[in-house]
């Protein structure tokens, strides 16, 4: 999948064959070394790649260097029928592998027990051999397709281990001189396939969000043609038509009501559960489910353009995307696995060549070990801990411990009606402490309507037919007001401009006339601090009169202002709103600093004035005038109105437009970083831990495989609790 933006093309796919940290490094290097690729980020949870590139690159270029290091990139990013027939298989190759190593066990537990079996060690070459070539087939490919491109990964070491293991009784039965470790590949290899089949289930289950936003999606809906009603694939109605939506079913795609009104459920918009009342001429959105009411509905936007097809999209962005922390997980994985390697091999040699002096450290620890046995000789011996110390090095849980993180964070999000687009916004967001606010449509409602005016119906017909180029709410208050008194806009006024954060002008026979800001505020005192905003009307620069409009403060900005206080922010206000009019709605909201009388660069230098003092800023706003400065601010909260996505600057999306959902926006950022850094420190700690245990022989391999799955288990559990986590 992949579209254009901005001159840059950015590409969401799959990748197969990955199986830890160390794949993904390969994959991610080799990519950031392609001519026109400006972003990448491969993410091993969700087994899919991100890249912004120039126009000019294509997928197939980039499969191309995919390819080349033994990896497989695929255009379709893995579905959820695809994450299903993964954990089925891996099920499948787990089953068979436990059947074959649960009475292998046994049978070695009584054999090392004093119930010797003379054919024991045959029945474990034999065993062996079929755990390892079938179901275990896949862990060698995985280790061939690293070998063969000069790099190691998870499986290179567990296949090392498990095929060492299984020789060991080859040469035992050839008269070698060696204990059989034959049993342990069955082992590792059974519990390794074990662990690979919870993953892919838990992994499965992580993913619920995507797929709950994929059932949204209507397949099919009821469109008028030629007069008759009938059903259509959803995928295939095209924009225009229109669609018949009766009580209970859901609105297949976005488009305006053309007749008939509704009570409409937009909790995936908003992540409320209040029902909204639609009618004749309102936009609805697709996957929206009308709960009462009759309506015909005029299709707006269709295909990929649909808000529910974009929504999906940023939350797969977001879950293949990574986070700056990463970054020194992958330089130390990327090192990991080799070090490991030479590791376990001078373990082995060490063991080996100084068996005598060292056998009285096995003596003591064979007190009270069971499994440690000084008297199993120097090869014996050496190829033990090398076994032991290549097991238990695995980096499984480093290579989960963010994208898992990052899944379930951007799928709690999404639940909340927001959408984080990129992972980086999580480990910024932590960090805030200033949040810089626009007034118009953030604070406020961004729906002004007029409630004055000192203007004859002449000069309202001339100030109309100014503003109905634009789009500004001041502009769509005074279009509804003259709309309702029939106030038609004059023919006459040519030569129209609007400056953004200033006002509009134009030409009525041969004067300039304009709507702007107060020369002198002060005249208008009394409405101003009662927070409405005044646009005056001049000719030739002289004024005529006056406008007052009002714009309510939203329900919910008061309380989303005390919580973004009580999480050590500090909130400011940013408006080129008067500063009487904006101190008057930050005294509604407790907003204690006010920048007004702004333009819009100045609302970009004001968030670089605070940068330069080292301070992380927040800018929350609608995404048009503050577009710059929701670019420029280390994270971008855009409020959305549901189906307007169109806002590329920001880094979080809020899609039903509420100030409360700011608070929760960091919220959930924070718990997001803070589980990946759980994550990294206890896949860290168990390896400082367990490597110097395996490495003087007192860790058993078995129990090694055991204690790195549950690691990898532990960061995944860890990392979906977070969708049990109550956002208020």
């Amino acid at each position: 999948m992949n579209n254009t933006e901005n001159n840059e093309k950015r590409f969401t796919f799959g990748i197969e064959g990955m199986t830890c940290a160390s794949c993904v490094r390969i994959v991610e290097r080799s990519l950031k070394k392609m001519d026109g690729v400006h972003f990448v980020s491969i993410n091993l949870g969700t087994e899919k790649g991100y890249v912004i590139t120039n126009p000019e690159i294509t997928f197939e270029d980039i499969k191309k260097r995919i390819d080349s290091t033994g990896y497989r990139g695929v255009e379709n990013v893995p579905d959820a029928e695809k994450v299903e027939k993964d954990f089925r298989s891996a099920r499948w190759r787990m089953i068979i592998s436990l059947i074959i190593m649960i009475p292998l066990t046994a049978a070695m537990i009584f054999h090392m027990s004093g119930f010797h079996f003379h054919w024991f060690t045959a029945v474990e070459f034999a065993a062996g051999a079929v755990v390892l070539f079938r179901p275990g087939r896949y862990i060698f490919k995985g280790a061939y397709i690293a070998a063969s491109h000069g790099h190691a990964n998870m499986d290179t070491l567990v296949a090392t281990g498990a095929l060492a293991s299984w020789i060991t009784s080859f040469l035992y039965l050839i008269g070698v001189d060696i204990s059989s470790f034959g049993s342990l590949s069955v082992m590792l290899v059974s519990i390794h396939l074990t662990g690979r089949y919870i993953e892919s289930r838990l992994k499965y289950s992580a993913s619920g969000e995507i797929r709950a936003l994929l059932a949204m999606r209507p397949k099919e809906a009821s469109i008028l043609m030629n007069g008759e009603e009938v059903k259509a694939p959803a995928e295939s109605i095209p924009v225009g038509a229109v669609m018949i939506v009766r009580s209970g079913e859901s609105i297949a795609l976005d488009g305006k009501i053309t007749e008939g009104d509704g009570f409409i459920d937009e909790s995936m918009i908003t992540g409320e559960a209040d029902r909204v009342f639609r009618k004749s001429g309102e936009e609805v959105t697709g996957g929206t489910i009308l709960e009462q009411g009759s309506l015909k509905v005029e299709v707006l936007r269709a295909g990929d353009d649909t808000f529910m097809a974009r929504m999906i999209k940023l939350v797969e962005d977001a879950q293949s995307s990574s986070v700056p922390i990463q970054a020194f997980a992958d330089r130390v994985t990327g090192v990991f696995v080799p070090v490991i390697f030479i590791t376990a091999v001078i373990a082995g040699l060490a063991w080996g060549l100084n068996y005598n002096f060292m056998r009285g450290i096995l003596v003591n620890l064979s007190s009270f070990i069971p499994w440690v046995n000084p008297d199993a000789g120097a090869l014996s011996t050496g190829v033990f801990i090398f076994i032991a110390v290549l097991v238990i090095a695995c980096p499984c849980a480093l290579g989960l411990a963010t994208p898992m993180a990052l899944i379930a964070g951007s799928g709690l999000a999404a639940k909340n009606g927001l959408l984080i687009k990129n992972g980086e916004a999580i480990q910024k967001a932590g960090e805030v402490k200033v949040v810089f606010f626009d007034k118009t449509g953030t604070i406020t409602e961004g729906k002004p309507a007029m409630t004055g005016t000192s203007l004859d119906e002449d000069s309202l017909s001339a100030v109309l037919a100014l503003e109905t180029v634009s789009i500004h709410p001041i502009a769509e208050s005074i279009k509804k007001y003259c709309l309702e008194k029939n106030i038609s806009a004059d023919s006459n006024v040519t030569g129209i401009e609007e400056k953004a954060g200033s006002g509009i002008s134009g030409v009525l026979n041969g004067e300039v006339i304009s709507v702007e800001r107060p020369h002198d505020p002060d005249i208008y005192s009394s409405l101003m601090d009662a927070g409405e905003t005044i646009v005056e009307y001049r000719r030739n620069g002289v004024l005529l009169g006056y406008i007052s409009v009002s714009d309510p403060v939203k329900s919910d900005s008061a309380a989303a202002v005390s919580l973004i206080k009580s999480l050590g922010i500090i909130p400011v206000m940013l408006t080129g709103d008067s500063e009487r009019t904006a101190l008057a709605v930050a005294a509604k909201t407790g907003i204690e600093r006010v920048i007004s009388r702004v333009r819009p660069e100045q609302k970009l230098y004001a968030v670089q004035d605070e940068q330069k003092k080292g301070i992380m800023v927040c800018m929350v706003g609608d995404g048009i005038n503050d577009a710059a400065a929701l670019k420029a601010a280390d994270l971008g909260i855009a409020l959305g109105t549901g189906t307007d996505l169109s806002i590329e600057s920001a880094d979080i999306i809020i899609t039903g437009g509420k100030l409360s959902s700011v608070p929760a926006a960091i919220k959930i950022s924070r718990i997001t970083f803070r589980k990946i850094r759980q994550n990294l420190f206890w896949a860290f700690f168990y390896n400082i831990v367990a490597i110097p245990a395996a490495f003087i022989g007192i860790l058993h391999p078995a129990i090694a495989e055991i204690c790195m799955i549950f690691s990898s288990i532990n960061v995944i559990l860890n990392s979906i609790s977070i969708r049990n986590i109550k956002i208020e």
